[in-house]
């Protein structure tokens, strides 16, 4: 079995992923940052993953472009309002309308693919199943099965070196991400949530995303360095 000093790390410019790729690198792994233009409504995301990658020092970090928009389907990638009615609510009580149709699944297959190529085991994805928005691509039974697919799918699973998808803030609540950041010493302010930016690149305040990361904040007794068009609820 291959000890890869490598890990790739999904790293989209959120909150999440920012704790995420900065605890593989508190395990002692070089980072190899992943993140993609898939023509989001936020790409100011993209921003924020740069200046990410930068801080913490990533020995090498892809933007991957793709056009997810050809799709649809998500108030992210389509001509579709993006909810503002509060954290984890959707009309009917269905999976909000800003999940994007098997995004997660997308995302991790192609980290796999350079994972595999640099000789890379280990995957970081910072998905959550606690304070996050009820997508289905996000709950402990998807990162196993996936974890079980890349063993099937790759060379390096038939041949018994298999990858190891690690989800490490995926039984934490929004605040214990947010302690978590601040004990690795994070500036979170680089990070950006916001699913409908505002004028003069300041989070809306008023979508899921913003609301959760307040709420994280707020619960977790550390100034929000986050400049929001109105003050989260």
């Amino acid at each position: 079995m291959t000890s890869s000093p490598y890990a790739v790390a999904l790293v989209s410019g959120g909150l999440d992923s920012m704790v995420s790729a900065a605890m593989a690198r508190d395990a002692g792994q070089r980072v190899l940052a992943l993140s993609f233009d898939y023509n989001q409504r936020h790409r100011v995301e993209l921003a924020a993953a740069r200046r990410i990658a930068d801080a913490l020092g990533v020995e090498r970090h892809i933007v991957l472009p793709m056009d997810l928009s050809a799709f649809g389907g998500s108030a992210l990638t389509a001509d579709i309002d993006v909810p503002k009615g509060g954290a984890g609510t959707e009309d009917g009580g269905g999976i909000p309308v800003t999940y994007v149709p098997a995004r997660n699944t997308i995302f991790l297959s192609l980290a796999l693919g350079w994972a595999e190529a640099a000789g890379a085991r280990d995957i970081y994805i910072g998905v959550n199943a606690l304070d996050y928005s009820g997508y289905p691509d996000c709950r402990p039974e998807f990162i196993a099965a996936f974890e079980g697919l890349a063993e099937l799918a790759t060379k390096a699973g038939v041949e018994g070196d298999p990858f190891r998808i690690q989800a490490p803030l995926q039984h934490m609540t929004k605040a214990d991400i947010v302690r978590e950041g601040t004990r690795l010493g994070l500036d979170l302010g680089l990070s950006w949530s916001c699913y409908d930016p505002a004028l003069g690149s300041l989070h809306c305040g008023e979508c899921d995303s913003c609301r959760l990361r307040a709420k994280g904040f707020d619960e977790a007794g550390i100034a929000d360095p986050t400049r929001y068009a109105v003050k989260p609820i």
